[in-house]
């Protein structure tokens, strides 16, 4: 009879963004960190929030989408409490923002922006501002994988849209 001998090789996959969350939430616990431990909290909420409402969990896509969210909401409350004269309250905001920010891939720089609608502009044949959604998907899907803020992004189309037509 012979001996078989079976080698199991653990692939280092990456971790996944919900696993990193909490794991990180476990730090911040043990290090007694209660900011990051409710900002960590209110995303991993957030995301089971989605997770319930789909009856299926998240891909990553889906998931950093959450967190364009929440840095969305972080930015408006930030500009609200300013204008508000209440800085203790942007600052507190402001620092949520930036561990929220911490998760997200890296943004798209400027130039990868204008690459994009550049693209987008040259495939989709657009010569006025009445095709302005059909660049700013196209340009979004060219910029998959990467931080995009879609306000700046629709700023710089219908700018580069106008000087066209």
């Amino acid at each position: 009879m012979s001996a078989l001998c079976y080698s199991r090789v653990d692939e280092e996959k990456p971790m996944s963004l919900a696993e990193n969350i909490q794991k990180d939430l476990v730090d911040a616990m043990r290090a007694k960190q209660e900011l990051r431990l409710s900002v960590l909290r209110g995303i991993k909420a957030a995301i089971k929030h989605r997770e319930v409402e789909k009856m299926r969990a998240l891909d990553e896509t889906e998931s950093i989408q959450i967190l364009q969210t929440l840095v969305k909401q972080r930015k408006e409350s930030i500009d609200q409490f300013t204008k508000g004269n209440r800085l203790e309250l942007a600052e507190k905001e402001t620092k949520e923002l930036a561990i929220i920010e911490s998760y997200l891939p890296a943004g798209a720089s400027a130039a990868e922006m204008d690459a994009a609608i550049a693209k987008a502009i040259s495939e989709s044949g657009a010569t006025s501002i009445k095709q302005m959604g059909a660049v700013v998907k196209a340009a979004k899907a060219a910029l998959e994988g990467k931080t995009v803020d879609g306000k700046v992004l629709s700023d710089r189309v219908r700018d580069r849209l106008s000087k066209l037509g």
